[in-house]
């Protein structure tokens, strides 16, 4: 029997008629195979796309760090912009739509990697799609080449101390003054596994070792760039995929506030864009987590001519940021974790603000907010597409709403 595929879902799987889910292909193809539940898990492909290329990277078809390299540059940027424009439309939304920007190849400055024991040594890599088997990436196409040149110090690691029977989770930052790596999951920190481990990561050349969020070698601070400061976000900390996705981003945020001179930057993270926006704007930075307001501060100090950037901790899921507070700021700078901020993007349609730059990882909670927004008077002037994730299902999209009748002393003038 055969079968047709319709469309391409979120997570990237082809779905046919039923729905059936078929992993790896694409519109328009008609494929064979045998249907376990609501799956193909080993389709034979019958009748390829056009848009279907050979994959780049050999071991894609063990690897699941990628779902989406058999499908051309061309279609896959289609695709992504269709998601958000479907997003929307299923919020009754319609704008502008810029993009998508896609990071080049090899460009990859951010992943969690698992690794595990072997006989020989040490295992390091991605899952397998929906398996607990690692594949190697030696020949990765992903990952930037500062990771690729780590792979030596991580396998050295997990053969010190990753448990027989247990996986660690390296999350591996390549900074602008070397790897920086975060442990999870590996045995019980003594000290003669700190000695091992130091000495590992003396070596490799570290920048910074924790593990399970113990320091256990800091030879210089894993410092990003973001604006004109410097930046060494806490271990594990979030951080935007590539250096281009970042760019591309930050090039939208600061063309969405425009000439404001008073910002208020919710879910800042270490400075993304706080810093960069606080060369021509005083910025507030407000974050949940202390040890990212700390790294932001400590950046903003070190930093020279940018206006006065403050910060605050606080939990913005609990203790969303309220209308009076907001109306101090001519715009708001908003990018929440993939759930998005229903609470606060509430409070944020109840204020007086005129502006609202917005940057979101999950187009569905961007559309569920940006409808609260589009209720409360707001237009969605722009939408900007990046794909920082290249080769996976993952958009994000920076927007900027605006609404034209706002005035509030605060703002000077009508908006």
């Amino acid at each position: 029997m055969t079968h047709t595929i319709e469309r391409l879902g979120h997570h990237g799987d082809g779905i046919a008629a039923g729905p059936i889910f078929v992993a790896r292909t694409l519109p328009g193809e008609v494929i064979t195979g045998e249907v376990t539940g609501n799956r193909i898990t080993a389709p034979r492909i019958v009748t390829p796309s056009a848009n279907r290329v050979t994959p780049p990277c050999r071991h894609y078809n063990t690897c699941g760090g990628c779902a989406l390299q058999h499908a051309s540059d061309a279609f896959v940027a289609d695709w992504k912009v269709g998601v958000v424009v479907s997003a929307l439309a299923a919020q009754g939304i319609t704008a502008p739509i810029n993009g998508p920007a896609t990071s080049p190849p090899n460009s990859r400055r951010r992943a969690t990697l698992s690794a595990r024991r072997t006989k020989k040594g040490a295992m390091v890599g991605f899952h397998g799609r929906a398996s607990d088997t690692i594949s190697a990436i030696d020949d990765c196409h992903l990952l930037h080449p500062a990771i690729m040149a780590g792979l030596p110090a991580c396998e050295a690691l997990t053969v010190a101390g990753a448990s027989r029977k247990g996986e660690l989770a390296l999350t591996v930052t390549a900074s602008e003054s070397g790897l920086d790596i975060a442990a999870l999951g590996g045995k019980d920190l003594d000290q003669p596994l700190r000695t091992t481990l130091a000495g590992i990561a003396d070596r490799h050349d570290l920048a910074r070792l924790t593990w399970e969020d113990e320091l256990i070698a800091g030879a210089r601070p894993p410092v990003q760039s973001f604006g004109a400061a410097k930046v060494a976000p806490p271990p594990g900390a979030f951080l935007q995929a590539t250096a281009h996705g970042q760019q591309a981003l930050t090039e939208a945020v600061i063309r969405a506030v425009g000439p404001a001179k008073q910002v208020i930057d919710l879910f800042a993270g270490s400075g993304t864009f706080a810093l960069p926006l606080a060369r021509t704007a005083e910025v507030h930075a407000v974050e949940g987590e202390r040890a990212m307001m700390d790294a932001l501060d400590q950046g903003w100090r070190g930093a020279t001519g940018l206006k006065r950037v403050s910060c605050e901790t606080r939990d913005l899921f609990r203790r969303p940021m309220l209308p009076d507070e907001l109306n101090r700021y001519a715009a708001i700078v908003i990018d929440p974790p993939r759930a998005g901020a229903e609470a606060q993007t509430a409070e944020i349609a109840r204020s007086t603000v005129p502006v609202v730059a917005a940057v979101s990882c999950n187009p569905t909670t961007f559309a569920r907010d940006a409808k609260l927004l589009c209720d409360a008077g707001f237009t969605l002037d722009w939408v900007a597409v990046v794909d920082q994730f290249r080769w996976s299902p993952h958009v994000e999209v920076a927007a900027r709403f605006s609404r034209k009748h706002v005035t509030n002393r605060q703002h000077g003038k009508n908006a």
